[in-house]
């Protein structure tokens, strides 16, 4: 699977989401891993904190699970 590297920082984008969900990082790893996606809660923490690249597979599955668009995941970063 490809990774896009983390060189612009959308884990507190993510946190947000999340939160508004009301779901927990176990929760979000779950529902990945239902999408066929393998990963796990320590993995999604670290993409959460920018400390792991997030796959591509993740980027769309969160898209999903947030009901949300790009734009709001990349809200805020420039480039």
């Amino acid at each position: 699977m490809q990774k896009l590297k983390q060189d612009l920082y959308i884990g507190s984008n993510l946190r947000s989401l999340r939160m508004e969900a009301g779901l927990t990082q176990e929760q979000v790893a779950a529902k990945l891993q239902v999408m066929g996606i393998q990963i796990s809660r320590p993995i999604y923490a670290q993409i959460e904190s920018g400390t792991y690249s997030i796959k591509i597979s993740v980027l769309v599955g969160l898209k999903k699970i947030y009901n949300t668009t790009y734009d709001e995941i990349f809200s805020g970063v420039d480039i």
